[in-house]
């Protein structure tokens, strides 16, 4: 028990830790917004039906092929992948050089069309999907009960963002792609494909939002609406943390999945509200966000 607050500690805790799953998946999702917006230019609104099809593409393999979990995390995002490079390849490609209000509105329009598709086939109602019966189970820590698939999603989550935040930042690769959003004719002249290397880099942050499916399918029903429900919520992560900042998505992703988790404890009604006011108040005081930086 905290004796000034009177409040338990084991609801304190276990509160944060709902906080901090919240904040895997909106880091991850937001890491795959920035990793696009930062690098292409596009605001990717399909984010959220990819986010869906990662879940759905997980259950298909476990109800139609016996496919299980650990598979599944690579498949996914695999599949989903690729159908992001189908459409960065025949439709995105083409609007590149026009303002980002189409980019906008063409992934918008997209994304209700793939979630169309689902609904019309699967309709809303929540389909289950097992966690590996190597993740389930508890630990018993005295003053909380753990859950072992919780703890795994919030351990796969920091490690795919370090490792995106070190590929894109701090080898090569990542100055390559960096250099040819900016300067691509002189990455051209380098013998570099540039527009092969941007159809796999939008790839790749589709492959993050279906991999955010793959960790959410067993912790919540698979559903055709599950990613809409969500990026409104990681749209403001991604301003909070700076429009295609790596770091910013990754930070603000987890701080604001804990700061939603101790709002439920102090004042519960402010909880789906409280993303949104810490959005006004930091771009109030810094318009690109805390590490954004002013184009």
């Amino acid at each position: 028990m905290i004796p000034i607050l009177n409040i338990p500690t084991d609801v304190l805790l276990g509160q944060l830790l709902l906080g901090l799953i919240n904040g895997s998946f909106y880091a991850i999702l937001s890491l795959g917004l920035s990793v696009i917006f930062g690098l292409l230019n596009i605001i990717n609104f399909t984010h959220g039906a990819q986010y869906m099809m990662g879940a759905f593409v997980s259950w298909m393999l476990l109800t139609y092929f016996g496919i299980g979990y650990w598979p599944a995390l690579l498949i996914s995002p695999v599949v989903v992948g690729i159908t992001g490079v189908i459409l960065e390849r025949f439709i995105l490609r083409r609007i590149y050089d026009i303002d980002h209000i189409y980019g906008f509105l063409l992934t918008y329009g997209v994304a209700l069309v793939i979630e169309s598709i689902f609904r019309g086939q699967y309709g809303v109602s929540g389909q289950p999907y097992r966690a590996p019966a190597l993740l389930s189970g508890v630990i018993d820590l005295d003053f909380m009960v753990l859950p072992i698939y919780r703890l795994w999603v919030v351990a796969a989550s920091i490690a795919v963002c370090a490792g995106t935040w070190l590929i894109i930042e701090k080898t090569r690769l990542g100055s390559y792609l960096r250099a040819a959003t900016e300067r691509p004719v002189l990455v051209r002249a380098f013998g570099v494909n540039v527009p092969r290397m941007i159809m796999i880099t939008y790839g790749f942050g589709v492959a993050l939002a279906a991999f955010a499916g793959v960790l959410a399918a067993p912790l919540y029903q698979v559903s055709s609406i599950m990613g809409s429900n969500l990026m409104v919520v990681v749209f403001a992560v991604v301003v909070i943390g700076g429009m295609g900042s790596i770091g910013g998505s990754i930070v603000a992703g987890f701080g604001l999945g804990i700061l939603e988790g101790l709002t439920k404890v102090f004042y519960p009604p402010g909880s789906n509200l409280v993303v949104f006011v810490a959005m006004i108040l930091i771009l109030t005081l810094r318009p690109a966000g805390l590490f954004g930086k002013a184009r």
